[in-house]
């Protein structure tokens, strides 16, 4: 059975780890195809579609023929603003239209959000901790518990319910996300270099997902 180390509430490592369930936390993938759509679909539903290009009708200018159609030796031209002239339209680039969502079904979904906790849990990089609170929430008090658990680097934070102090106290971090038990993903799964979890959400999360592989089968 797969286990994570334990810490209390003030940081100090417990002498027992966490056990955790095989069905969510020890699915190997027989390859990582689905861990890779599931990575792209996230990026790409979270594209903000900014770029707008201008069309050969939208240019300003370019209202007189530039010179006549025969007699010339020129090659015909019916305006400056053509797509081959420099500061002409632009033929095929972006309207702002463009839709860049990417669909995944939701049973492919949660195998792949517990596909991706199994590699961060055989990868040690999953920790119990008893709770995470945070009263005045203080960016400092934060900081100096995640380091002494050893979350110095890219770290996720999954809670029972995110409290306005623990938004306020987490968001001043680098590197730190601080996400609900029930909306974890896979991108910040995979990103993250330690993910530090509350008794709470790990409950949360383990029951979720281990009714999502009953109800698949």
């Amino acid at each position: 059975m797969a286990t994570a180390a334990t810490f209390t509430k003030s940081g100090t490592k417990a002498t027992t780890a966490a056990k955790l369930s095989k069905d969510v936390f020890e699915v190997v993938p027989q390859s990582h195809e689905l861990l890779k759509q599931a990575y792209v679909a996230h990026l790409s539903n979270g594209r903000e579609n900014f770029a707008v290009t201008k069309t050969r009708g939208l240019v300003s200018g370019g209202g007189r023929k530039p010179w006549k159609q025969k007699g010339t030796g020129r090659a015909r031209f019916g305006s400056s603003r053509n797509p081959i002239w420099r500061g002409g339209g632009i033929a095929f680039g972006p309207t702002g239209q463009e839709n860049y969502t990417k669909a995944l079904n939701t049973k492919a979904k949660r195998l792949a959000i517990r596909q991706a906790l199994s590699l961060a849990t055989a990868a040690k990089k999953l920790v119990v901790i008893e709770d995470i609170t945070s009263k005045d929430g203080k960016t400092s008090e934060l900081a100096a518990l995640l380091t002494k658990i050893g979350a110095n680097r890219r770290t996720l934070i999954a809670v029972e319910h995110k409290t306005d102090e623990l938004v306020r106290a987490s968001k001043n971090l680098t590197d730190t996300k601080l996400a609900q038990a029930n909306y974890l993903n896979v991108y910040d799964v995979l990103n993250a270099d330690t993910i530090v979890m509350t008794k709470a959400a790990l409950d949360i999360v383990t029951k979720w997902l281990e009714e999502a592989k009953k109800e698949a089968k």
